[in-house]
This record gives C-alpha cells, structure tokens and sequence, in this order.
C-alpha cells in the first residue's frame, strides 16, 4: 500500500469518514428467507438518502424505482458525448450472518497497532487479525463487538459518492458519460434479479466490493443453493420401533455426510466447498439449505451428483422417510465473460498502478452482484474498498485504503475517457 500519511492527507478524506460513518449507522440488512425485492423496508432510507444527495451534486437524471434499485446518470463533457459508457456499482444491503443494528462506529486515529478493545467481551487483536499488521498510523472505522460494520459494501458506496463529488467540483476533467447503480439484496443472491437493464446504457461496469488495497477480481465462485427436505413419519416415540422416521435425525445425518475436507473452513483460493447455511424442523419435516460454490462446472455438477447420492444414502439409512432436493443457480463465474473483453480489465489494472499501488488478482470466494451483471452481458470486475472481516462483530475498515480505492475510481474515469 502506498504511503499511509500521503493517503490520509487528501482533502476529500474527512467526507469519505464521514459518508462511511453516517450510512452504517443506518441498517440495511436484507432477508434472504423473504423473496420482494427489497427483502427489507430498510433498505429504503439509504436509498432515499443516496438519491437526495446524488441530486445535491448536481445530478439530475437520479432514479429509484419500485425495487429499490437506485439509478444515477452523468453526462459526458463537451467534445466527449461520443465516448462509450461504462458504470460504477455498490450494494446497500448488508448480511444477516449476526446483529446489523443498532451499529455504533468508532473511529480510531493514528492507529498504534496494538489490540483493540471493541467491548467487555471482544478484542481486535494483530496476533489473532493479522490484517491489522501494518497499518500503524492509519485510521480505522470499527464497531462496538455487538453488530457488524456495514463496510460491506457501504465503504463502496461512500467511494463511489466521494469520487463522484470530485469529479462534480473539478468540471474541467474530460469524461465521457457514466451511470451509478445502487443495488438492494446483494447479499441474498437475488440483487440482480429485478434489475432494468433495458434502461442501462453502460458497456462494462466496475463493483467496488472488495477487501484488502489493490486486490482486483475477475473470477468467482459458480454458486448453488441447494433445499433439502426431509418427510420423515411420526408416531409416539414409545411404540417407534419399526414405525418411525425422524425427519430431525433425517437432516442431521445428511448434514454429516459434507466432506468435511470440503467446507468454508478447510478450503481457500481456488478450491470450492460444500457449506450448511441453515438447518430447521420436527420430527415430521425439516429443511436443510447449503450452498454450493466451485471454480469450475465440473466441478459443480460433481457436488450436485453428490447431492443426490447424499439424499440416496438418507433414504437407505430411513427406509420410511423420503428426501426432495430443490436446487437452484444463482450466479456462475464470471471470468470466461470477462476475458472476452480484455480492455475492461486492463483500464482498472492501469487505474490501480497510477495510484502507485500495485495490482493483485485472486478469485471472489463469493459472488457480487457484478457476477451476475457480468452473467447478464455488462462485464463487471470487483474493485477493493479496504474493508476487512466481512459479515462479522470484528468488521473494520482502512481510511487508508478506502482513500486509495477513491483514487483508484478517479484514475478509472480518465482511462475511460481516452
């Protein structure tokens, strides 16, 4: 990273702290047991709030629709009408994986790099967080140990309105016609599903929904949830014998047969897994959902092959019981799309290397919605925020950081007015 004082020195970082700050005070978590778009009526005031200020910038073509999808058009300047249009991303919503309010955020100044207490019961400490290993002397947004951050993916959409700001202040930068989109239910898979396309005029597209400085991303995970449902058939447990199939034990025993080699916490890079999100029931019916995530389609449909041996096996072992599977796509791996258009990467690499930085490609062991924009015909890589510890009480965001991701979007809309 470069120089953290350099990066913490520009003028456009207390309003970048702030932004940041106000919009995670504001919860937005979305649902994703419920299937409206938005999951959530909370999401709605970060919408409002977003398109009240966008207007304030002097935007005037700023639109939210009835899904809460937000949105914005600049218009190119003069002599530069004729550039093609390329957009910036970021989610409102965050995650439901633990409490997203009330979220209390702390600003910590010139950071000492020692532990930090976060509440009586929980501690950011470098020995246990190793992330927060060099970062001495830059600010950091936390929260209380209670509720997540919110930095996920409100530090993207503070990114997004501080460049957006400069770019608005200094009319004497040539560029060429932009959208801004603002998205609902990100984090349920689903904040694509409604999006207007047809009323989009951008050719590639940037998300800024990232982690740590300089990492860019064209690959993800080919995702799929999968619900299993376990019919089990109940009599009184005293005269069972022959008679019973608890569809509790059903899922349980299912449950068990996941490769354990094969989960989120034995698995990085470029290796999928098999991972239990949810599990609920009685003994007459219960429900499991996992989710599915593989690099490659052949890879997927080997665990959906496992699926369904898993489901044969429960029923052998339940002779009386049976098992449904619904399974279902939800994004696939975006970087065959992404290839077929080199440019679209090779302008943020270059936007990133002028920073100073330097650029470094991985996988998403995830998805964005720009893997599914990218799915839908928009080419869309995932740009860093500086946010760190995602879905999570021990959520924390760089100031630093998120001050080189704003240069790095500001560098972004001069590349693509060349």
């Amino acid at each position: 990273m470069k120089d953290i004082s350099t990066l913490l020195s520009h003028d456009y970082v207390p309003a970048l702290v702030n932004r940041l700050v106000r919009y995670c005070t504001l919860d937005t978590q979305s649902d994703r047991h419920i299937e409206d778009i938005p999951s959530t009526p909370r999401q709605w005031e970060l919408a409002r709030l977003l398109m009240e200020e966008l207007k304030s910038l002097g935007l005037s073509d700023v639109a939210l629709d009835e899904h809460c999808y937000l949105i914005a058009r600049l218009p190119a300047t003069l002599g530069c009408e004729s550039l093609p249009c390329f957009a910036l991303m970021a989610h409102m919503d965050t995650a439901s994986d633990v409490p997203g309010s009330p979220v209390k955020p702390r600003v910590i100044e010139a950071y000492d790099g020692k532990a930090i207490r976060l509440s009586e019961t929980r501690t950011l400490d470098p020995e246990e967080f190793e992330d927060l290993k060099g970062h001495e002397g830059d600010t950091l947004v936390v929260t209380d140990g209670n509720t997540l951050l919110g930095a996920d993916d409100k530090a993207g959409v503070a990114e997004i309105m501080t460049a957006l700001e400069w770019l608005v202040k200094n009319p004497q930068i040539a560029h060429g016609p932009m959208e801004i989109y603002f998205t609902p239910d990100e984090e349920t898979g689903k904040g694509m599903n409604l999006f207007p396309l047809e009323n989009v005029k951008a050719i590639a597209c940037y998300t800024l929904d990232g982690g740590r400085s300089a990492e860019i991303e064209a690959e993800c995970f080919t995702a799929y949830a999968v619900q299993a449902k376990f019919l089990g058939k109940v009599i009184h447990i005293g005269a069972a014998r022959g008679k019973l199939a608890n569809a509790v034990a059903m899922a349980s025993h299912f449950v068990s047969l996941l490769p354990r080699s094969e989960s989120p916490e034995a698995t990085d890079n470029w290796y999928g897994y098999y991972c239990p999100i949810e599990i609920k029931g009685t003994m007459e019916e219960a429900v499991v959902e996992i989710y599915l995530r593989d690099f490659e389609a052949q890879g997927m449909e080997r665990r959906i092959s496992a699926m369904k041996a898993f489901a044969g096996a429960v029923e052998a072992q339940f002779p009386l019981g049976k098992v449904e599977l619904t399974i279902k796509k939800q994004y696939i791996n975006m970087k065959e799309k992404l290839d077929q258009r080199p440019e679209v990467m090779e302008k943020l690499r270059v936007a990133v290397e002028k920073t100073g930085a330097v650029p470094t490609m991985k996988p998403i062991r995830g998805g964005t919605d720009g893997s599914r924009l990218t799915e839908k015909g928009i080419p869309t890589p995932n740009v860093f925020t500086g946010g760190y510890n995602y879905h999570s009480r021990n959520e924390w965001a760089s100031v630093a950081e998120m001050s080189l991701a704003v240069l790095t979007v500001k560098n972004l809309i001069q590349e693509w007015a060349r």
